[in-house]
């Protein structure tokens, strides 16, 4: 039986503080496609990204414009204010998840390591209690859910598809973060990664991606258990 370590208050504020951002970015991604999806039944199409949706609200907000009939502009007007109020919380709750990490040894420790963020590292070291709980950093990674299921059976191992039954949040960040150190290596080359090399080579992006997230986890769990910094591979240092 695993015990679970009680966290402290601080904590548990910083959950609340990464569950309300997190929540604020769905909503926000749920606004953003409401107002696309209005407009288009008009023909009121943009680029997708930020411009593209600054050009549909001037639309929204432009009284002259006939292309947007007078009964829809104040309710697509009431959506852009609401788009507006939430990327304003969500720019002061990054402020003070960047506040948290710099007064924080522990998450600036884990900011060291490749595609580990003051996001992420803040969100470890809120989520975990004691990392010595887990056995090993196979363990952790399974709690978080980055390994295949086990078929195995009369000493064959079969090993499925990622199980994905863990922490949700922690996974999609780790998941974003792998993917960002990808795109960099295939932008400025992977000679110094032969790990990462091999594993491109012979495995689609989005796998080598969930290898590459797995990886970084047990990182994290072994910087927490033992209290180390982060130390580049001999490849890399070289």
């Amino acid at each position: 039986m695993r015990f679970v370590a009680t966290k402290t208050p601080e904590q548990q504020s910083g959950l609340v503080l990464h569950r309300t951002r997190h929540l604020f970015i769905r909503q926000h991604t749920a606004v953003i496609n409401a107002i696309r999806a209005h407009l288009a039944e008009f023909g009121l199409v943009a680029a997708v990204g930020r411009h593209g949706m600054e050009q549909l609200l001037n639309v929204v907000a432009d009284a002259g414009d006939k292309r947007l009939p007078e009964v829809a502009r104040p309710c697509l007007m009431a959506l852009g204010t609401q788009l507006r109020a939430l990327k304003a919380q969500l720019l002061e709750l990054d402020r003070m998840i960047t506040a948290w990490h710099r007064s924080n040894e522990t998450s600036k420790r884990l900011d060291a390591i490749p595609g580990v963020g003051h996001v992420l590292a803040t969100a470890l070291v809120a989520s975990i209690a004691d990392p010595k709980v887990f056995r090993s950093g196979r363990d952790f990674s399974a709690w978080i859910g980055l390994v295949p299921k086990q078929h195995s059976s009369g000493g064959k191992d079969r090993l499925g598809s990622i199980s994905k039954q863990g922490d949700r949040y922690l996974r999609s960040l780790f998941t974003a973060g792998a993917l960002a150190v990808i795109r960099y290596a295939k932008i400025y080359g992977t000679k110094h990664r032969p790990w990462l090399t091999a594993l491109l080579a012979r495995r689609p992006t989005k796998v080598a991606a969930i290898a590459l997230a797995n990886k970084l986890a047990r990182m994290a769990w072994a910087m927490m258990t033992r209290g180390e910094r982060y130390k580049e591979p001999v490849a890399l240092a070289a």
